[in-house]
């Protein structure tokens, strides 16, 4: 049986859910777990209408954390949302306190499964549980830069009209302010970037990159749909045993970061090593340093 748990049923939590019951034969039973236990029971009741309405054979469970133990993956959603005008480290203490909570209390209860954060800052966020379960870091796992890495080959789709498909680029590091674009291993329809691109341009699809989450906010109020689909990319790889690679974040020099990572049924099986530019290298080492900062700066 394939148990999936999921904490924290905001905008994140309830999306990655929709998604979640959507895929055929993934999951034999999704536990849901919330603080506000009003909200928790009309999730609950609003998603079993939903398994009825396509016919699904999931099993539901208004639950708690003694409901974890045998759940293969755990999935942190819970924490304060990005405000306008803020830094996705601007959360830090907030979310810390809500995470290692979470933690806690899954591994009082017996989890030992994998966990799956996307509270942020999602970097921070990982290695705090990875301290606090001491379990293997391979079976930590952030969402990391795979959403950023998405989002970066959205924009390039839009300025060149190619399918998204055949758009090979890669995003690193922090997932924020200081992620890192690898443009020297970038490639349009297989050509190199730099001959589609001019330098200024690309430094322009950087910044617009860095401002998607800024833009959505904005607008929205909230980011929920591309980081839930992340989610649901990253469940389908551990529990299928897929050996997919993913932009997450995972235990990189002594901190979580985003690296490519190759992702089955035990977590992390192993991070891609690359060769960066010496650009590229200083990039990654400024973005390792801003989450060391982040940590050591975390009152938990």
């Amino acid at each position: 049986m394939k148990r999936v748990a999921i904490v924290g049923l905001g905008n994140v939590g309830v999306a990655y859910l929709n998604a979640l019951i959507t895929e055929d034969n993934l999951v034999n039973e999704i536990v849901l777990i919330d603080i506000d236990k009003d909200k928790l029971n009309g999730e609950y009741l609003d998603v079993k209408d939903s398994l009825a309405v396509i016919n699904s054979s999931i099993n539901i469970i208004q639950g708690s954390y003694r409901d974890v133990k045998d759940a293969d993956i755990l999935v942190i959603c819970a924490g304060r949302n990005q405000k306008e005008g803020e830094t996705r480290l601007d959360l830090l203490n907030d979310n810390a306190n809500i995470v290692k909570n979470i933690t806690e209390s899954a591994i009082l209860n017996g989890f030992r499964g994998i966990f799956l954060i996307a509270t942020n800052p999602v970097d921070v966020m990982s290695y705090l549980v990875y301290k606090v379960s001491n379990f293997s870091p391979n079976k930590v796992i952030g969402s990391g830069t795979l959403l950023d890495t998405a989002r970066l080959k959205n924009l390039i789709k839009d300025k060149t009209n190619i399918n998204i498909n055949d758009i090979d680029v890669n995003v690193i590091g922090e997932h924020g302010d200081h992620s890192v674009v690898l443009w020297s291993k970038a490639k349009v329809g297989m050509i190199e970037i730099d001959k589609v691109f001019n330098k200024t341009e690309l430094g322009i699809l950087d910044e617009k990159l860095k401002n998607s989450a800024y833009d959505i906010i904005n607008k929205k109020g909230y980011t929920n749909e591309g980081i839930s689909l992340s989610l649901l990319n990253i469940t389908k790889a551990i529990l299928n045993n897929e050996n997919k690679v993913y932009n997450i974040s995972t235990y990189y020099k002594g901190v979580y970061i985003g690296m490519p990572s190759v992702i089955g049924i035990d977590g992390v099986k192993g991070v891609i090593n690359l060769e960066l530019t010496p650009t590229e290298e200083n990039k990654l080492n400024l973005s390792i340093s801003i989450i060391k900062e982040a940590i050591e700066s975390m009152e938990v």
